[in-house]
């Protein structure tokens, strides 16, 4: 079995405990509710709402032809429904998600990847389209995508921090960034304040190691990136304790800041709690949290 098919049978299993993503018994009806996804109601939505250059992934069927005549580019013309029903994922690949403090557990990419995939599976059950920024995938729905979000997930960049990627983002839909969010904070003050003035709601979790938020290194120890592009020997780690400490709490209030100045949710996971809680929280943010 390859890494992309574990990882997605990982992934659905934690996935197939919790109902599909804003199922709701009246969106059975034949029609589409606009109501439950934050989306206008404007008929059966098929309401004209912009052109976008054609990406990777795009069938041929969807270019819009009198549009693309106009200039050198080809263009998708894209629905309102499309965009709404629309989650852009950003999983932060960087080196430092490979860190684990501990053989027994997950390595924070793992994690991160393990419940990007079930929630996507959860919103593709739920008729949402689901794609990934920065990876030419544009949002779309079934099987063959759920595969395509497993096999571009096990990529692994030589960064030794990761930034949000807007590319591919769609104005006005919404978006879920899962990283541990330990590097220079600009690039994601940046990002969310850009996702946000093009009208994307969305999720940030932010996933730490249990090392991470304890310090539990004594004596001489010598911490280095996990890229290898940083090191720091000291003879007394415990004596760096509480200034670390202080700047995770700093920096975990700005993260919530963040969130709470765009309209985004924010959550906290530790790779030693169940992957199911965090599932559920990124359940109930992309339900009732994540609506307009």
């Amino acid at each position: 079995m390859t890494q992309a098919a574990r990882l997605r049978a990982r992934s659905e299993a934690e996935a197939a405990p919790l109902p599909p993503l804003l199922a709701r018994a009246e969106q059975l009806a034949g029609t589409v509710l606009l109501g439950e996804h934050g989306r206008r109601r404007s008929g059966m939505g098929d309401d004209f709402w912009q052109y976008r250059p054609v990406m990777h992934g795009d069938a041929r069927r969807d270019i819009d032809w009198r549009r693309s005549g106009k200039s050198d580019a080809e263009f998708v013309r894209q629905r309102e429904w499309q965009i709404a029903q629309s989650v852009m994922i950003w999983v932060d690949d960087a080196a430092s998600m490979r860190f684990t403090s501990d053989d027994n557990l997950p390595r924070k990419s793992d994690r991160a990847r393990l419940l990007s995939l079930a929630v996507a599976i959860l919103l593709d059950r739920a008729g949402e389209r689901v794609g990934l920024t920065g990876h030419a995938l544009p949002p779309r729905r079934g099987q063959a995508q759920i595969a395509r979000l497993a096999e571009a997930l096990t990529q692994d960049s030589d960064a030794d921090y990761g930034t949000p990627d807007l590319r591919g983002l769609l104005a006005h839909g919404r978006a879920l960034f899962v990283s541990d969010f330990l590097g220079p904070l600009d690039g994601v003050q940046k990002a969310l304040t850009r996702a946000a003035d093009r009208g994307v709601q969305g999720a940030m979790l932010h996933v730490l190691d249990p090392a991470e938020e304890s310090f539990p290194y004594r004596g001489r120890t010598i911490f280095e990136s996990m890229g290898g592009s940083m090191a720091h020997e000291t003879l007394k780690a415990s004596e760096l304790r509480d200034r670390y400490l202080e700047r995770l709490a700093t920096r975990k209030s700005e993260l919530q800041s963040l969130c709470a100045v765009t309209g985004w949710q924010y959550g906290l996971h530790h790779t030693s709690d169940s992957a199911q809680s965090a599932l559920l929280w990124l359940y109930g943010a992309f339900d009732g949290g994540g609506r307009r």
